[in-house]
């Protein structure tokens, strides 16, 4: 066991005293009627504290469960701090999850108050409140309410009292790293949602390790925060920020980033790997064919000459990058604000082409790795420490190694303390005291990580080979042309895989070759629209071993999204939703000649 350092904060209220001692000028940024406003050390302390007084005027404290169903703004942080300043534990919710959703969550983690951002948030509450344990609504907008026992939070931390208050400082401090300080549901590929039970230690622990490698100027450095807090990535990120005195810009809708990002101009930037995918096809369309794809493809190997350099942190030099950094890489850059020093990529796989191409246009991503249950950070690149294709070394506060089977297994400070009321699943997920990642990977002889793919999707061919997914829809999805990849396969004799197009490049590929379509469906089933996909899975089939390459391919005439159930909140594909929805198509495929067969040698 890791012996406590007392110089570093060992619970939440350690850092949020860290926070608003620093008396910091600007914490945080909102934008409100088109200008950005700011909010300080103190104002923070002031808005904070007036919610943790109400929350206590209504008898929640120590123990007690409270719910957040909002967009990333402001008062999403203010919300979770009061929250942590009585005692009591947070619950995040997905905005984008319906009313019977959020009712499972808030009956199974018996929440009695929750914060709403919005009207259209109140109403899911309202339509479910019966069946749950919900005694008060704060929300964040206001607004005229048409249920009771709801209170205008902007009202409340307008009452926040103007100086320090001593008996709520007081209780914070006797917070302690063992008490519960959030249940986040993780929202999986599969089964029901469960409730990890994450601590103050376990969350303090993992925030000041995992960026003590980054270097942050206070109250110059900035974050755009658009990944929904709900997710333990992007709460980790902007408590590491406020810790560090990053300040935070935030984004309540994902489609205003290429906007915010703009204005904002971040110096540090978090994303999940399908933003630096979007970023990668938006480059990729700029220069579609004749003199600009020539001029980007050149630039592109001048790049990777100097991918040495790019990986260890130096700006290359030379005449020749120059100018394709002139020509292409600044307008790259320019696509994240065009200031960031530190890119940083998890939540999911990010998948070694998209790293290298990102490289070789002068962009090092810190790729990490790690999970809910862990708070989130297992191992994660750093500047001083990065090799492309893993996830970077593991933190040196915690323990992993990798198991007969291959699974990566860890143990730490932060692991978290098992499941909310789910004996069974809590003992399934441990080894003794070593946490099963669930996924497979390695480590090389310099420590470095590699993660390959999650054990519950490796697929095994009726044939009894093994083929891990992930890797090959990565590389499938390094080409502009393809949005989502799900390899398909086991118990089959041979694998396949659904193509979800991208749609707006391939529309635009189809306006350039005469291609004729009047909807979707027609565009994907156009033999010049299948030989194309089928060329690209032919290339990538040239590097898999031969029980792994796809022998067949079913474009898809539609766009997968969390609505529809085959992504997650944080867009990682959920195999077994894809091989449902598609199963009749699925099982014709296996069953024939078509849709598409591949020459396989």
């Amino acid at each position: 066991m890791t012996a406590i350092d007392n110089s570093k904060p060992i619970t939440l209220n350690d850092i949020f005293f860290h926070v608003v001692d620093s008396d910091a000028p600007r914490v945080m940024m909102f934008e409100k009627d088109g200008e950005w406003r700011s909010i300080s050390a103190a104002d923070l302390y002031k808005r904070v504290a007036g919610v943790a007084r109400k929350l206590k005027s209504w008898g929640i404290g120590y123990g007690d469960r409270v719910a957040i169903l909002s967009e990333n703004r402001p008062e999403w942080a203010i919300a979770d701090w009061a929250i942590l300043m009585v005692g009591a534990a947070s619950v995040p919710i997905y905005a984008t999850l319906t009313s019977e959703q959020c009712s499972y969550l808030l009956r199974h983690s018996g929440a009695r108050a929750v914060f709403v951002s919005s009207e259209e948030q109140l109403q899911k509450i309202a339509a479910v409140r019966a069946e749950t344990n919900i005694e008060h609504v704060l929300m964040m907008d206001a607004a005229n309410v048409s249920i009771g026992h709801v209170e205008d939070m902007q009202a409340v931390m307008a009452l926040g009292p103007d100086q320090r208050d001593s008996e709520l400082d007081a209780s914070a401090k006797q917070v302690v790293q063992d008490d519960l300080a959030t249940l986040i549901y993780t929202s999986g590929t599969t089964g029901v949602p469960k409730g990890a039970m994450l601590t103050h230690g376990n969350l303090a622990s993992n925030l000041y390790t995992s960026l003590d490698a980054f270097v942050f100027e206070k109250n110059v450095d900035i974050s755009l925060s658009f990944l929904p807090l709900s997710h333990i990535t992007a709460r980790h990120v902007d408590l590491g920020c406020m810790y560090r005195g990053v300040t935070l810009a935030y984004c309540p809708n994902f489609d205003d980033v290429p906007r915010l990002l703009k204005a904002i101009r971040p110096t540090f930037f978090v994303a999940v790997p399908r933003v630096y995918e979007k970023i990668y096809n938006a480059a990729r369309r700029s220069a579609p064919n004749g003199f600009k794809k020539r001029i980007f493809d050149w630039a592109l190997g001048v790049g990777k000459n100097h991918l040495t350099e790019t990986l260890a942190g130096k700006r290359p030099s030379g005449i020749s990058w120059a100018l394709a950094d002139r020509l292409i890489f600044s307008k790259v850059r320019a696509g994240f604000g065009g200031h960031v020093k530190y890119y940083v990529s998890g939540g999911a796989p990010l998948g070694r082409e998209l790293a290298e191409w990102y490289a070789c246009v002068g962009i090092r991503i810190h790729e990490g790795y790690g999970l809910t249950e862990t708070s989130p950070v297992i191992a994660v690149n750093t500047p001083v420490a990065h090799r492309l294709g893993t996830v970077g070394r593991p933190l040196p506060n915690l323990e992993v190694r990798i198991a007969e089977d291959g699974e990566i297994i860890t143990r730490g400070p932060n692991v978290f303390k098992g499941y909310w009321n789910m004996p069974e699943e809590t003992a399934n997920t441990f080894e003794g005291d070593w946490f099963k990642t669930g996924d497979i990977g390695n480590i090389d002889s310099d420590g470095f990580l590699s993660v390959t793919d999650r054990k519950k999707d490796l697929i095994k061919t009726s044939g009894g080979k093994f083929i891990a997914p992930q890797p090959i829809e990565n590389s499938l999805k390094a080409n502009p042309l393809i949005a989502e990849a799900a390899v398909i396969g086991d118990k089959r004799r041979f694998a396949s895989v659904v193509l979800a197009p991208a749609f707006a490049t391939l529309e635009d590929w189809a306006g350039r070759n005469q291609v004729p379509f009047t909807n979707r469906h027609e565009l994907v089933n156009h033999p010049t629209v299948q030989a194309l996909y089928s060329g690209i899975v032919e290339d990538v089939n040239k590097s898999l071993a031969k029980y792994e390459k796809l022998k067949k391919i079913y474009v898809i005439p539609d766009e997968l999204s969390i609505a529809d159930g085959t992504l997650t909140p944080t867009l990682k594909l959920r195999r077994r939703n894809v091989e449902a929805r598609y199963r009749e198509e699925i099982e014709k495929m296996y069953a024939s000649e078509s849709p598409v067969d591949l020459p396989v040698s």
